[in-house]
């Protein structure tokens, strides 16, 4: 998919985990939905990467994980320096599930397409794929933005 394709994905997928949030935390909310959409590109830095392929690595559950695992550790450091609260308790957790879902979103959106993505990376090789629609397509991935524009919208109307 185009940015456009990942950034609809991101805010499709994000909306109802903002919805709930935000009725504990609005601030969390809204600072978890900037990451996943800053994240949602993420996966195709292998483009810029000479010795990945594209739609390798980097388009994995594992490397979800990675990324996860990196924010809760960036989050850890940055609550040692804060007052304790209820908010900065959930900070590392939501941090590590922001990180991994901002990349799952990304991998969710290549999925639908014929070339598939290698979720199971490095223990199989096998390329899922839904094969719904080419990653070039501009009503695929203008349409993804318009439904996850939607999608935020209501959540935040609903809110």
């Amino acid at each position: 998919m185009r940015k456009e394709g990942h950034w609809g994905a991101a805010l499709v997928c994000y909306a109802p985990v903002g919805w709930t949030v935000f009725g504990t935390d609005p601030v969390l909310a809204v600072a978890g939905g900037v990451v996943v959409l800053a994240l949602a590109r993420l996966p195709d830095v292998d483009l810029r990467i000479p010795l990945l392929r594209h739609r390798g690595p980097t388009h994995s559950l594992a490397f979800a994980l990675l990324v996860g695992a990196t924010l809760a550790g960036v989050a850890t450091l940055a609550v040692t320096r804060l007052p304790p609260s209820l908010a900065v308790q959930w900070l590392v957790p939501f941090a590590g599930f922001v990180g991994a879902f901002g990349v799952t979103t990304h991998l969710l959106a290549d999925w639908l397409t014929p070339s598939g993505v290698p979720l199971l990376w490095p223990l199989s090789g096998r390329r899922f794929s839904l094969g719904v629609t080419r990653a070039s397509s501009t009503v695929a991935n203008w349409g993804l933005l318009a439904l996850g524009l939607f999608a935020t919208a209501l959540a935040v109307l609903a809110r």
